[in-house]
């Protein structure tokens, strides 16, 4: 099954942001366009819009002169849905209402041609059941682009319980051919990107109520520790609360209030007070006119580094700090450990990668954060308890901060920021992937492009160790027994047989 071909009308219903945004893609394609919207008026509106898009795009010697005013013809508002007649594609891009979707498909249904292609740009609901509506469901697919749709190059490609694979594979060639990256994904609540995207805005927020650090560090170690683009208050900032809860809210009551989703308090209250984010001048952070300077990370003032550390066993994920230590002038003194993981300071007390444990349970321990690159990250979160003595607690940050790092140090929070976060990612993927949504490859291609991961889940997962998440969990789990951080079955199973390998080797 090929694409379309480029002489297929498209047509667009619903001319928001999201609409006007996927006509552009399909235009500037090649393909004719046509624009409906249900208010008199605003197809036109979204036409010039559009236009005046093209003009910009002109400026910016990203688009040909010539390939503007070819476009621009070949883009016609529609004053009905019977003008839609003709095409070989209708994407609807209306309010996120399963009824209002529904009665926009069944009046399709009676309009074009029984060989058109139907699609739902859905985010949240099921296409199963939008596509339920129709008397052939079968040719109804989810086209879930990302915005802004004419940049993002992410494509979701849904298919409902009763969509025909022709219809699925029409879709995903189609997007290709547009220029877009498309992964095929089933049904699923949230699909790929908003599945398992939670735990990144999830456990940010959880480390928050539990009083474990702030937005503005939790925000830093998320970007300089983990890598990601924008940590998880100032992205909900961007996004807008009341969007972003809704679709954690969408996906936790889709799953039957699976407790791996729960929404978040603290965030409900921020949503109930009105503060949305950016776009209503307060949200995490404060944006209006008069704000103070912008929050600032909790950073540890300056510490003597030790003279020495000694390292029992390689530091697992972290086994690059021992080369950055010895570069920064550091005596690493090593001792054999079949299953070292942590590093002893000069006054006794002991530095360790995040587990899922907490430093209360130990005599001296101070706990370090996942890195994605402990070379290039900027700044470490270290954690410990009340128990902690001084010493320890300094030698801990001279240490990094002789390596070149900034350090935030956070409360005694099991498995920390970044690593709980990572943790519960690979744990979401594992069980999308044993559950057949989606596979392995477009899991990891749609968590880098749709929201901008440094690595995919199974690379993430490959790079720490097939066991790491699922300890790091299980020892979690021991101290939140709710739920929430249980492992997956599949999690279980991908850990449980690296273990028996590594026993026969």
């Amino acid at each position: 099954m090929t694409a379309l071909d480029l002489n297929s009308p498209v047509a667009v219903v619903g001319t928001g942001t999201m609409g006007q945004g996927i006509a552009q893609v399909a235009l500037v394609a090649g393909h004719p366009v046509r624009l409906y919207d249900a208010v008199p008026g605003r197809a036109r509106e979204a036409a010039a819009a559009i236009g005046a898009r093209l003009d910009r795009l002109v400026e910016k010697d990203r688009l040909a002169a010539t390939d503007r005013d070819e476009a621009r013809d070949r883009l016609r508002p529609a004053e009905s849905l019977a003008d839609l007649a003709d095409c070989s594609l209708v994407v609807e891009a209306v309010v996120e209402l399963l009824e209002a979707k529904q009665e926009l498909f069944r009046q399709l249904e009676d309009v074009v041609g029984e060989d058109c292609l139907l699609a739902t740009n859905t985010s949240s609901l099921s296409v199963t059941a939008v596509g339920g509506a129709l008397r052939n469901p079968g040719r109804l697919v989810g086209l879930h682009f990302f915005n802004p749709a004419p940049l993002l190059p992410l494509v979701e490609v849904v298919s409902g319980y009763a969509t025909d694979v022709t219809s699925a594979t029409r879709a995903y060639e189609t997007a290709r051919a547009w220029g877009k990256t498309p992964v095929a994904c089933a049904d699923t609540p949230g699909f790929i990107v908003n599945r398992i995207a939670r735990p990144f805005y999830a456990e940010a927020f959880a480390v928050f109520e539990a009083q474990g650090a702030d937005p503005a560090t939790i925000d830093a170690v998320l970007r300089e520790s983990g890598g990601f683009k924008m940590g998880a208050f100032e992205l909900t900032d961007l996004i807008g609360q009341d969007v972003n809860e809704s679709v954690t809210h969408s996906v936790w009551r889709s799953f039957f209030q699976d407790v791996r989703f729960t929404p978040s308090l603290a965030q409900r209250r921020l949503v109930e007070s009105g503060r949305l984010g950016r776009k209503t001048g307060q949200g995490w952070y404060d944006y209006s006119a008069g704000a103070a300077a912008a929050a600032e990370p909790h950073t540890a003032e300056k510490a003597q580094p030790p003279a020495y550390v000694v390292a029992e066993g390689n530091l697992g994920p972290a086994s690059e700090l021992l080369a950055l230590i010895r570069e920064a002038g550091i005596q690493v003194r090593e001792e054999e450990e079949d299953h070292g993981t942590r590093l002893v300071l000069p006054g006794d007390g002991q530095l360790a990668l995040a587990d899922g444990q907490t430093s209360v349970e130990f005599r001296d321990v101070v706990y370090f954060d996942l890195a994605l690159d402990y070379r290039k990250a900027t700044r470490i979160a270290l954690s410990a308890s009340q128990d902690t003595s001084s010493q320890t607690m300094s030698e801990a940050i001279g240490l990094f901060q002789a390596l070149g790092k900034d350090v935030s140090v956070i409360g005694d929070v099991p498995g920390m920021i970044v690593a709980r976060t990572v943790a519960r990612i690979v744990d979401l993927a594992h069980d999308a992937v044993a559950k057949g949504v989606a596979t392995e490859e477009d899991i990891d291609t749609a968590m880098r492009l749709g929201v901008n991961y440094p690595l995919g889940p199974f690379e993430w997962s490959r790079r720490l160790g097939r066991t790491w998440a699922c300890s790091l969990l299980d020892d979690l789990h021991e101290r939140d027994p709710s739920g929430r951080y249980a492992p997956s079955l599949a999690l279980y199973r991908h850990s449980y047989a690296a273990e028996k390998r590594e026993g026969a080797s």
